[in-house]
């Protein structure tokens, strides 16, 4: 096996070449050729001579480390053999071979029991005068140390750190990053060494630096502000440091709730004078930074953008390439922002570099005037094949926009569009193509589509483009021209395209009648196909042109009802003991809102009068909108002397439990003057019909099986004020028998009752939530005098989230400007939330939320609303919850 292997003691280098003949057939050679694992650990033993050959040990080793970076692995007592003779080597005092040697340590990885053999020989060059053997024994430490190893040398890495060498000190801190994941309580214990390690003079020791205080904050987000405010105030001199401060501030930023008004975003101010720094790199991080600012305004975007257009006549390609990267992004959402800079992005479309040149191009087109689209277009088609996909991709986007941009430019764009797609391209390239055809879909573009899936090798593409014929194609002047493409397909593709030309092709036959003998046809030949797929599918189709099975009309059936009606009824239907054929007649065509209930617990249906059973008895456990309550009331006379509308109707709450004979559910309709209690009831018991005694303002008459019927009770209050208490609910009824045969109900009965739940009427009830625009400006409009303020401790959650949702459930109003949402990993949170209390007060509540290390969360509610029993009254909600 030696002889495969080059001479351990020759250089590394290829073979000689022969003779001038020769130099044309000559490949490339690799001086690892032929290196064969047994050979280099035959080689290997070299390491035990007295006097060990330097030159001879270095190519081993780098043999070695070749196999190793290859995938090759060595068994225990190989990898220990290895290990024990390249530790000899230490003796040596050969520089280059040491740095070797610390590498074939750290990447041989040896087990827990052969460290300590090692361990003393790397603890001596951490205290050696050499400050390469220092540093490479630190970082070699750091690979092969367990947890109880580096305590006892933790000393010595804390001293490393602060090293006067930049050498060693930004090896140290390197190893502490690494060691971070396993070692966390460790590493944190040498906060203070870091801290002194940002401030050192060495760019690469204070980038190393600042980038570990943050690693170590990671998972605190307001440790990281307080870290980025001490950061932006200190003076960070390295480029690299600084890059990494300013993606830090964006970060903070983004997690941060952007200014409202005039108000100024935090640390944008540092953002706009890293603009002004003398490093390249920091003053695009910066600009970039400021680029991706949500929310940004054109007044924070112009000094980014000043800087960018400077950067677009630098002489470096890569300033270039990342200034028009950049703006092309802005382009996007602030495409006037970027308008200044479109005399310095036409130079560039003659670019050498034709990354740079598409995107000015594309950043052109997205920015330019309507004349200057076909001057841009004949540029770009120039050099379309020289460059990537994924530009390319780019380039088809903004063509796709320029269309909606621009309508009378529309058929040179789809031009260019059909052009590129006969080209050469992979398969996202050519589906961006053709998605930005289908959204643009003219009769031109349909001829198009026809012409590239005569060619087309991508499957998925074709058939999308073959149920776009069949949708679009009948309703064209011409839909004959079509046919033949689809035929086509049909002979020459696979059986999944084929199946989708069978169903293409029979859409052309069901929607234009004159064309339905040529079809059948067609589709009598597809019946000897080899696939049963396209074989059924040309069986029925026949079948339905022919007017079995539905008609020509069940080829492409049209549904003309709304999707959420119909799972509505359709879920009523399943719930409901019928054996009736469901009906889709009776399926609403236009949508109806719904809204969710809490808890399982249900309300009334609406619509009908309150004697008037809904479908089912499942239609009990649905919510109905404000509008349908409104709706419901008005066509129960007994209340028409409520008027005016309903301020709020709360949430259904069920009086009954599950599956009991009786099933009542309570809504709480809320007046200026009056609260109005509609109780829907529902009878589960066959062969009983249940009947009321008029006790309550609406009594309901009869109740059937399986019926949904509704009851009013109305009490009276004060206006504009609220009652609050826990009210009694009896459900009293007269019982009557009913002949399961003949359906008759027998004329006697007997009283009955069935005690409810108690339904309690809250302070939530009477606020309804409303969306606040602007919440900074209410919440100043609103009297300060009025704001109650207190501490409240939630007890132990899995998350903020979860007790930010719970508070928002128990007060019933609106979350403001996102705030509903918490970030990942957050530890504080603050919840804006807005609504009105009966007879228009307006009420705005400010919380502010904190978790410990225990879970347990702390939460400060600040309350301001038009007067002071309102303030007190949300507090009063959260004390009693």
């Amino acid at each position: 096996m030696a002889s495969t292997a080059q001479d351990s003691t020759a250089p590394l280098r290829g073979p000689e070449k022969k003779d001038e003949e020769d130099m044309g057939e000559e490949t490339e050679f690799s001086p690892f050729y032929g290196i064969d694992k047994g050979a280099v650990l035959q080689e290997s033993r070299c390491f035990n001579d007295p006097t060990p050959d330097a030159r001879r040990c270095q190519q081993v080793i780098t043999k070695l480390l070749y196999l190793l970076n290859q995938g090759e692995t060595f068994t225990k007592k190989e990898a220990s053999e290895v290990f024990f003779a390249s530790t000899k080597l230490f003796q040596n005092k050969d520089v280059n071979l040491r740095r070797m040697v610390y590498m074939c340590i750290k990447d041989i990885c040896p087990s827990a029991d052969e460290v300590i053999i090692v361990t003393s020989s790397l603890m001596k060059d951490m205290n050696s005068t050499t400050d390469l053997y220092r540093s490479n024994a630190v970082r070699v430490l750091c690979r092969i140390i367990d947890s109880q190893l580096l305590m006892q040398v933790e000393r010595y890495l804390k001293q490393a750190i602060v090293d006067k060498s930049p050498v060693v000190a930004a090896a140290a801190l390197v190893m502490a990053q690494q060691l971070l994941a396993a070692n966390t309580e460790i590493v944190k214990r040498w906060v203070n060494e870091i801290q002194e390690a940002a401030q050192s003079k060495n760019h690469m020791v204070q980038f190393h630096a600042v980038a570990l205080l943050h690693a170590l904050r990671a998972t605190d987000r307001l440790a990281i502000s307080k870290l980025v405010s001490s950061l932006t105030k200190a003076s960070v001199k390295s480029p690299l440091g600084q890059c990494l401060l300013v993606r830090y501030v964006a970060q903070v930023v983004a997690d941060s709730q952007p200014g409202s008004g005039t108000e100024q975003r935090p640390f944008y101010d540092f953002l706009e004078s890293c603009l002004r720094h003398k490093a390249e790199m920091v003053i695009f991080e910066a600009a970039r930074a400021i680029c991706n600012l949500k929310d940004v305004t054109s007044r924070e975007l112009a000094p980014a953008i000043t800087v960018l257009q400077l950067f677009l006549s630098s002489s470096k390609p890569v300033l270039r390439f990342a200034a028009v990267r950049t703006l092309n992004k802005v382009a996007m959402t602030h495409p006037l922002a970027v308008t200044n800079c479109n005399i310095d992005m036409e130079s560039l479309i003659v670019d050498q570099n034709r990354s740079i040149a598409t995107l000015a191009i594309t950043t052109l087109l997205k920015t330019g005037s309507e004349s200057s689209v076909e001057k841009l277009l004949k540029q770009i088609g120039g050099f379309m094949s020289d460059i990537a996909d994924d530009f390319k991709i780019v380039v088809v986007e903004a063509i796709r926009s320029l269309c909606l941009k621009f309508p009378a430019k529309h058929r040179a764009l789809m031009n260019f569009l059909s052009n590129v797609l006969r080209e050469e391209g992979g398969f996202e390239y050519k589906k961006a193509i053709v998605n930005s055809i289908l959204l643009l879909i003219q009769e031109s573009g349909l001829s198009h589509l026809c012409e590239f899936i005569e060619d087309c090798e991508f499957t998925f593409l074709s058939s999308q483009i073959l149920h776009v014929l069949g949708a679009e194609g009948p309703q064209t002047k011409e839909p004959s021209k079509y046919i033949r493409y689809i035929y086509n397909r049909i002979i020459l593709e696979n059986a999944t395209v084929r199946a989708a030309a069978v169903s293409s092709l029979a859409s052309f036959g069901a929607k234009v009648e004159s064309l339905r003998p040529r079809v059948v046809l067609l589709l009598q030949r597809a019946l000897l196909d080899n696939d049963d797929e396209v074989r059924d599918r040309a069986t029925l189709l026949l079948k339905q042109l022919g007017g079995s099975a539905g008609g020509a009309g069940a080829v492409a059936p049209t549904l003309d009802i709304a999707l959420s009606n119909m799972e509505r009824m359709l879920s009523d239907y399943v719930a409901g003991p019928t054996d009736r054929p469901f009906d889709i007649t009776v399926v609403p065509k236009s949508a109806t809102e719904t809204r969710r209930s809490k808890g399982g617990a249900g309300g009334g249906g609406g619509g009908g009068a309150s004697a008037v059973p809904a479908p089912s008895a499942s239609s009990a456990v649905k919510a109905s909108t404000t509008e349908e309550y409104v709706e419901l009331l008005k066509s129960v006379p007994a209340l028409a002397h409520l008027g005016g509308d309903i301020f709020k109707s709360c949430e259904p709450v069920r009086l009954t439990e599950e599956d009991t004979e009786y099933a009542v559910f309570a809504v709480k309709h809320i007046f200026d003057s009056h609260i109005v209690f509609q109780f829907n009831c529902t009878n589960t018991i066959a062969e009983q019909a249940d009947e009321f005694e008029e006790e309550t303002v609406v009594p309901l008459d009869s109740m059937p099986l399986n019926a949904v019927g509704h009851t009013f009770t109305v009490l009276a209050r004060p206006p504009n004020s609220w009652a609050l208490g826990k009210m009694a609910n009896i459900l009293r009824f007269r019982v009557k028998e009913v002949d399961p045969s003949s359906g008759e109900v027998e004329e006697e009965g007997y009283e009955d009752e069935y005690q409810l739940e108690d339904l309690e009427v809250t302070p939530a009830d009477y606020i309804k939530p409303v969306v606040v625009p602007n919440f900074r400006n209410s919440w100043e409009e609103l009297n300060p005098e009025s704001e109650k303020s207190d501490d409240y401790g939630l007890g132990h959650r899995e998350g903020l989230q979860e007790a930010v949702e719970a508070v928002i459930s128990i007060l019933g109003m609106q979350p403001c400007e996102g705030t509903e949402a918490v970030p990942p990993n957050a530890r504080s949170h603050t919840v804006l939330l807005a609504g009105i209390f009966v007879g228009n007060a307006e009420v705005l509540v400010r919380m502010s939320f904190g978790i410990d290390s225990a879970s347990d969360v702390a939460m400060k509610l600040v309350v301001r609303a038009d007067t002071d029993k309102i303030a007190e009254a949300v507090h009063s909600i959260i004390q009693n919850a």
